[in-house]
């Protein structure tokens, strides 16, 4: 439950234990949970580097520090390193995007940096060519919630082969796909056969990137069947490689609920409530998120009355008032 705090799971246990029983010592710890007492002072000094727990005197009698106090401090430095990873992804997109129009505008310096490929069936083909050519690993961006049968259906295959080649697979998907079933069924299927997924509110364009050395990427990302750009400069894939490093460590692996926040807020609500905060209106949040307009109405009205908000601005000033931003 504390790991994303940095706290690991047997650290945590003793933590609970000493509130619970903070008479104890180490040798009473260990008794009660059955374990030795070197795993318990293993477990004591990773509270301690975590401010959780102090030794009281030279008899190391383990004290736990004010909860309130000592997980304000850690949450507060979890929500800033969050802040800084947003901040780079955010960079990160704006870098790509730079990039892909100035690569979409006019030739590369060479043919093999950048080309493009015209039409749906020929990239469903090179995408083809790249999986079979695939050694180490493939990545995948999946824009949007539900996908759609066809795509689903020229995957299948190409992800089933590579899989038994030993490659790597992993696929970032929207939270909102896990309302199709169609779609949950499939990343059911690959995970089963050793593929890897991960959800996350927002997926900011279509990507497919095999080996770290080329990379797949709409021409248009408001159409995805006008055709790619196969992008092979080192810099320009490396840079699409960090963005999905970090929305892959971000996300939330498939077949666990989305974790919510110290403020109660799952990863779609706090996505949601930053887009309401900058203005954006109902309809462009839900192709944001990959859910209907009713669905974005429904949540903005809850966090609002969560917030004790009459309108928008209100609800964006609160949020922050609030830590939630």
């Amino acid at each position: 439950m504390l790991e994303a705090l940095g706290i690991q799971r047997s650290a945590e246990t003793v933590y609970r234990l000493m509130l619970d029983h903070p008479e104890e010592g180490v040798a009473g710890l260990a008794a009660r949970l059955d374990w030795p007492q070197e795993q318990v002072r293993e477990a004591l000094g990773l509270l301690a580097e975590a401010r959780l727990v102090a030794m009281e005197d030279e008899s190391g009698t383990p004290v736990a520090f004010n909860p309130e106090v000592s997980f304000s401090f850690l949450l507060a430095r979890a929500e800033a390193e969050l802040s800084r990873r947003r901040r780079e992804v955010e960079r990160a997109e704006r870098a790509v995007a730079d990039i892909l129009a100035a690569s979409a505008g006019g030739p590369g310096p060479a043919h093999d940096v950048v080309e493009r490929v015209t039409g749906l069936d020929a990239v469903r083909r090179r995408l083809a060519s790249l999986a079979a050519g695939a050694r180490e690993e493939c990545l995948s961006l999946l824009v949007g919630g539900a996908q759609l049968p066809d795509t689903m259906d020229a995957s299948q295959p190409l992800d089933q082969l590579a899989l038994e080649r030993g490659v790597r697979i992993r696929s970032i998907y929207q939270e909102s796909f896990r309302n199709d079933q169609p779609t949950v069924d499939y990343v059911r299927w690959y995970c089963e056969l050793g593929g890897e997924a991960r959800t996350v509110p927002v997926v900011p364009l279509l990507m497919v990137i095999v080996d770290r050395e080329a990379a797949l990427v709409p021409v248009d990302p408001g159409d995805g069947r006008a055709g790619a750009l196969e992008v092979r400069s080192p810099g320009l894939v490396h840079a699409l490689g960090v963005l999905f490093d970090h929305l892959w460590e971000a996300g939330t692996p498939f077949g666990e609920a989305p974790r919510r926040d110290a403020h109660d807020l799952s990863p779609q609500e706090r996505e949601l409530i930053m887009l309401l905060a900058i203005g954006c209106t109902d309809d462009i949040a839900a192709r944001r998120l990959g859910v209907s307009l009713r669905t974005v109405r429904r949540m903005s009205s809850e966090l609002m009355s969560r917030l004790g908000a009459r309108s928008r601005f209100e609800a964006g000033v609160r949020a922050v008032k609030e830590g939630w931003l």
